[in-house]
């Protein structure tokens, strides 16, 4: 096997998020900057919070939009037969 291949691993990380929130945990990097913590997560804080990504927001909303009402469909009229 092959020695001195792992990180190193430090037991008091510093984890810090952008809503200002610090906590430590073990990690192979003593720093880490977060953007969602379970502080300010939607999921565990009942908040609706959008974190948009190139308009996907909008794109999903317009899309459910036209998916919730549904454009009329189109009726084929029947050709007669002539004899």
């Amino acid at each position: 096997m092959k020695t001195d291949i792992h990180p190193a691993y430090h037991a008091k990380a510093k984890v810090k998020c952008a809503c200002g929130n610090s906590f430590t945990v073990g990690a192979t990097k003593e720093e880490i900057h977060v953007e969602i913590c379970a502080k300010c997560h939607p999921f565990f804080t009942g908040e609706e919070k959008l974190i948009d990504t190139a308009g996907r927001v909008e794109k999903f909303k317009t899309r459910r939009s036209k998916a919730a009402s549904p454009a009329p469909k189109k009726v084929r009229a029947k050709k007669t037969e002539s004899k």
